[in-house]
């Protein structure tokens, strides 16, 4: 009889593709602090869905990157932000957009998922349904770094607000246990165009091969999104795959076979 091939639990995460490669060790201890945060939650027991949001809200909180504490500003000089998360086995997904005043948004998202009612809230409507969820709010100036006040001073072109792929499933998110998860970071506007998530776990299921699949859903990215970025993504079998075309993207992986995440950057 022929063994089926077994689930292996990891963890992978990015700290956005874009990232300053002077800041690498900087980046190198948040990642490693966020795969640590997830890998903690699986060791314990605990969901896949739990893991993800307890290494995301790891990143929101740590002001070298841009979630959470430290997003970039509006043109206003204000924070909106978007998360999602997405659950593979029943495709059940939750995502926000224009979030201001809440410190996790990856909370609200997961909050979303688990209504079972709605998949993407959008700002006010956001905002009301976290505070109806128990999510805690805070002061918005809270969340606004020195590094993101002198970035938004020095940018000639402002735009009102910055590109959202984040909360949009399929494109910055995407889940299917039968084929694996992928998470998309850069230009959002060219990840939105070619649907990236998606297509990128419709690469790995061609070539059974997670860096392959990944090199090749940047190159579409890149070639017909217009855009510059990365991704990472493990499969059904919980081998990761990593990408980018951009200069840095911080990446930590961890899984059961390492003593310590591997940060391959």
């Amino acid at each position: 009889m022929k063994a089926l091939p077994t689930r292996v639990p990891i963890i992978i995460v990015h700290g956005g593709a874009g990232a300053d490669p002077s800041q690498a060790p900087d980046f190198r201890e948040g990642v490693r602090a966020a795969a640590l945060a997830g890998w903690r939650v699986l060791a314990g027991g605990g969901s896949a869905l739990d893991a993800v949001e307890s290494a995301v809200r790891a990143l929101e909180d740590d002001p070298r990157f841009n979630a959470g504490r430290g997003s970039v500003l509006t043109r206003d000089g204000t924070i909106e932000m978007d998360a999602s998360i997405m659950e593979g086995d029943r495709l059940q997904c939750g995502a926000v957009a224009a979030l201001a005043g809440v410190a996790n948004p990856i909370s609200a998202a997961r909050k979303v998922l688990e209504s079972r009612r709605h998949v993407l809230l959008v700002g006010g409507g956001a905002l009301e349904f976290a505070r109806s969820v128990g999510i805690p709010e805070c002061d918005p100036a809270s969340l606004v770094t020195d590094r993101q006040r002198k970035r938004h001073a020095e940018r000639a072109r402002k735009p009102v607000r910055p590109d959202g792929d984040s909360a949009l499933i399929g494109c910055g998110t995407y889940a299917d246990s039968s084929l694996g998860g992928v998470s998309c970071t850069g230009d959002g506007e060219a990840i939105i165009r070619v649907v990236l998530g998606h297509r990128a776990l419709r690469f790995l299921k061609d070539a059974d091969d997670p860096d392959y699949a990944a090199k090749v859903a940047v190159d579409l990215l890149v070639e017909e999104g217009g855009g510059q970025g990365g991704l990472i993504l493990i499969d059904w079998r919980g081998r990761p795959g990593h990408a980018t075309s951009t200069r840095l993207m911080p990446v930590a992986i961890m899984s059961p076979a390492l003593d310590e995440p591997q940060v391959p950057f």
